[in-house]
């Protein structure tokens, strides 16, 4: 995987930084932190070191421990001017936070801390993510700076709009989130350089709606967080992505391309079409299982007793057929963890993978944040601790490498 340096400057959004560090790292990247002053009243050098592994440096007067080295590289044999060698082997170098007093030192070249010296020194890619209160990224000065370093060959990362630091603020000015900061850092890389480069990865997010009425439907709490993760780590790895979305609410991971559906019929004729280009279908999605009989026109008025006929839905992954060179992980939630209806959906169903989550525990149901697994293919069982479901996400695919279930 790559070596990714992160500068971090002087700003309340330092924070996300840590989480942009562990994601990179979690990728499988090697990752070192390059801070300002400023940006060690934020958060500490400490936090940083225990999630990449690796010292932080903050001034180019410090020893590098490393040498310049990245985490899992061996250590130079001789004690290396630290600035200079620790860009000199990084694939990427993004400083995020980038805050208005650091861009204009970029831009006029001034290096009077450890970012702008090594960001001066650095021919690798190079990318700021300015983040700062909404008039201080709007003034001309900052503008003019930004633009600057564009000119010169610098990808700046437009911060996103929304609520700001300062109370009752709402502008343009905060920090993209961790995910897709490190989907861009990714897209710099040179190509050859993620192992699922070339594959076609598909997958399902969120729960299907089925219309009673008008203004009703039958549905489940499904909120796609899982599918989101599953496509984002496909993506850092390499894959074209396409994602279908049911009823999802979330934003789809930067570089993934999405379709969005309602119904389980919906998502059913989406998967068919997607699935023929695809290598991998992970099918996270949670289709209903029933659907009204008949839909009414209008709305269904509250007077009396509602008598609902359902009758069941398409079953998606047994009307698929997974051709040479196609692999489908299927997943079933359980209240409880009966491994043997879940394996018994794998049989029938043909996958080569089952997830199965217990829905009983509130910890990691819909909606989590979290999540934990069970990972049942035709010869062994996996067990995956409670962890962020992107983590998990991670692991899922790890095992579809590791086991050498893609074909």
């Amino acid at each position: 995987m790559a070596r990714i340096l992160l500068g971090v400057s002087g700003g309340i959004a330092a924070y996300k930084a840590l989480e942009l560090a562990r994601l990179a790292t979690v990728a499988g990247h090697g990752v070192r932190v390059l801070m300002t002053e400023n940006a060690r009243r934020f958060v500490g050098a400490a936090s940083f070191e225990g999630i990449v592994g690796a010292p932080v440096l903050c001034s180019e007067f410090e020893r590098d421990p490393l040498g310049g080295a990245f985490p899992g590289d061996p250590r130079p044999a001789h004690d290396p001017i630290g600035h200079l060698a620790v860009v000199a082997n990084c694939d990427a170098y993004l400083l995020a936070p980038a805050s208005a007093n650091t861009i204009a030192k970029l831009a006029a070249g001034i290096a009077d801390s450890m970012p702008a010296t090594a960001f001066l020194a650095c021919t690798a890619p190079r990318l700021v993510a300015p983040a700062m209160n909404d008039r201080m990224y709007a003034d001309a000065a900052t503008q003019a700076n930004l633009a600057t370093l564009r000119e010169r060959g610098v990808e700046v990362i437009e911060p996103g709009e929304g609520r700001l630091a300062s109370r009752g603020e709402h502008g343009r000015g905060r920090l993209p989130d961790p995910a897709e900061l490190l989907a861009r850092v990714e897209a710099t890389l040179p190509a050859g350089e993620r192992p699922w480069d070339g594959l076609r990865v598909l997958v399902t997010a969120g729960g299907t709606r089925e219309p009673v009425d008008s203004v009703r439907f039958l549905g489940n709490r499904s909120s796609g967080r899982m599918g989101l993760a599953l496509a984002a780590a496909a993506q850092r790895r390499g894959a074209d992505v396409t994602l279908i979305a049911a009823n999802v609410a979330l934003p789809e991971p930067p570089g993934v391309r999405r379709v969005d559906v309602e119904t389980t019929a919906q998502l059913a004729e989406a998967t068919r079409t997607e699935f023929a280009n695809a290598h991998v279908l992970l099918m996270a999605a949670a289709p209903a299982d029933f659907r009204p009989a008949e839909i009414a026109p209008g709305k269904l008025q509250r007077e009396g007793k509602l008598d609902l006929q359902l009758k069941p839905t398409t079953d998606i992954l047994g009307g698929l057929e997974a051709g040479e060179g196609q692999t489908v992980v299927g997943f079933a939630a359980e209240h409880g963890s009966d491994t043997e209806r879940a394996r018994e959906k794998l049989v029938r169903k043909g996958l080569d993978l089952i997830v199965l989550n217990d829905i009983s525990d509130p910890g990691i149901g819909f909606d989590s944040p979290e999540n934990a697994a069970t990972l049942i293919s035709s010869t062994e069982e996996a067990h995956l601790s409670q962890a962020p479901k992107d983590v998990i996400a991670e692991q899922i695919l790890d095992r579809l490498a590791e086991r050498a279930i893609l074909r």
